[in-house]
């Protein structure tokens, strides 16, 4: 159960962090769509272990196999397969918590639900499973390009207090990619790079924000009341590991204005297309798309697995203490940004889909 995502554009991700692989598998992309390995790749590439300085060190290639679904470099229609075999594993990095607690890890909520859990690495609630979610995103982001156009951006935000101030309306993927941190503000990035080796030197760890942008989304997509665009944003992207809050628009700082300040203005551009002056909704009206840019943030708490000594308990309720062991990013937030675009693209295909067959039959 929980392991299946979306509607008409549905994924069902499996595997374990030190398991033989990890993977998805992917139901009602259309056919005819043409997509190979290698452009699958390019988005694994940016989530995977070992890429920087200042995540994990676990070295592996996360090289995908489409096993189903794709014939001749389209698709088929049918199901898509496909599959990352894991390389580098260590399980005996985890003998010690095969008994112990990590603090905030999902480790005791696994045996208080199940009675039996994969403790190497975390299992199923390790990061890699995300895997699966890239590797899908990555052909709803292709979907959603060729439809419409549609363009997501995600980058770091913020790395403690340590917050970058980005154009939404400008920011580019190369001035994401530019550093190692995902974050397009050069010098800001910098200072974020120093924190997360300060606290990797110290055992610890840090969290921040993602920001994202959807630029060129089309009028009317989404759906009231219970299937809400944002709702259904909301819950791909706090379906991420180690994801603690979620804003659109103008978020929380909301509360802080009247409605007279807050509200979106409208008026007609020069095509006669109906536009908001400011954009406080982040794109989104009573669940629909109202044609402005989508902008979201998700907050990320600092990765729960540290060396620092904790207190902890044993699985039978010994008081113990625990520094843990095994490769793991100080800062989960530069390989998150591919995790965030994955899931917003996820949630805006499958809508995209919904909202064809249900309005685009009849035309106006």
């Amino acid at each position: 159960m929980g392991n299946t995502f979306g509607h008409l554009f549905r994924i069902t991700t499996f595997g374990e962090s030190h398991g033989g692989g990890v993977g998805v598998v992917i139901d009602g992309c259309p056919p005819r769509l043409e997509i190979s390995a290698q452009e699958i790749q390019v988005e694994l590439d940016r989530r995977r272990p070992g890429q920087s300085k200042i995540t994990t060190p676990r070295k592996e290639s996360d090289t995908c196999e489409i096993l189903s679904g794709v014939f001749e470099g389209k698709t088929l229609g049918t199901p898509i397969a496909i599959l990352v075999r894991n390389q580098d594993t260590r399980p005996q990095d985890y003998d010690e918590m095969a008994v112990k607690y990590r603090p905030s890890h999902a480790d005791a909520t696994y045996d208080a639900k199940y009675g039996i859990r994969n403790w190497q690495g975390g299992g199923r609630s390790s990061a890699r499973e995300t895997i699966g979610r890239v590797a899908a995103g990555a052909i709803a982001k292709k979907i959603l390009k060729l439809v419409a156009d549609i363009e997501i951006i995600g980058y770091v935000k913020r790395i403690q207090d340590i917050e970058a101030l980005i154009d939404t309306n400008t920011v580019t993927i190369e001035q994401v990619e530019s550093n190692i941190v995902r974050c397009p503000d050069a010098e800001c990035a910098e200072r974020m790079i120093e924190r997360i080796e300060q606290v990797r030197r110290d055992g610890d760890s840090v969290g921040g924000v993602v920001e994202c942008v959807v630029r060129n989304m089309l009028l009317g997509v989404g759906s009231p009341v219970f299937d809400k665009l944002e709702a259904d944003i909301a819950k791909g992207v706090m379906s991420i590991p180690a994801s603690k809050g979620f804003e659109i628009g103008s978020g929380f700082a909301g509360t802080l204005l009247t409605g007279s300040e807050h509200n979106d203005e409208f008026y007609s551009d020069e095509t006669g297309k109906i536009r908001t002056v400011t954009n406080r909704s982040g794109g989104i009206q009573g669940g629909i798309s109202n044609g402005e840019n989508i902008i979201l943030r998700v907050a990320f708490k600092p990765t729960a697995t540290i060396r620092k000594e904790q207190r902890t308990v044993t699985s039978e309720g010994e008081e113990t203490l625990l520094a843990a062991k095994g490769r793991h990013d100080p800062c989960v937030l530069p390989r998150a940004v591919p995790m965030v675009e994955a899931m917003v693209a996820l949630v805006l295909c499958d809508h995209l889909l919904r909202h064809q067959g249900q309005c685009g039959i009849l035309k106006p």
